[in-house]
């Protein structure tokens, strides 16, 4: 378990200021989601999705400034990884 708690975020809607030089891609399966971790210490703040290739998905532990008190988490099933993306995220 990775502890990522995604925020989907439109592709518009999001800058990385600095940091991107030192990012590594890596494509599991079906090559379609675009994991990006940092190269020194496997940090995985952001990628882009299968389930929503037009976005990021931003961890929100990687945001400084969050209050988890406020944020409603919402359980994924990530073992039932395409059902539950239907399940959850009904566009």
């Amino acid at each position: 378990m990775k502890g990522f708690i995604h925020l989907i975020v439109p592709k518009e809607n999001f800058e990385l200021l600095k940091g991107g030089s030192e990012l590594e891609e890596y494509r599991f399966n079906t090559k379609v989601a675009k994991h990006l971790f940092c190269r020194h210490c496997g940090v995985e703040s952001f990628y882009v999705p299968r389930s929503h290739p037009d976005d990021y998905s931003v961890n929100l532990r990687c945001i400084e400034a969050v209050d988890f008190s406020q944020v409603e988490l919402i359980p994924f099933d990530g073992a039932n990884g395409e059902a539950a993306v239907k399940k959850t995220f009904k566009n």
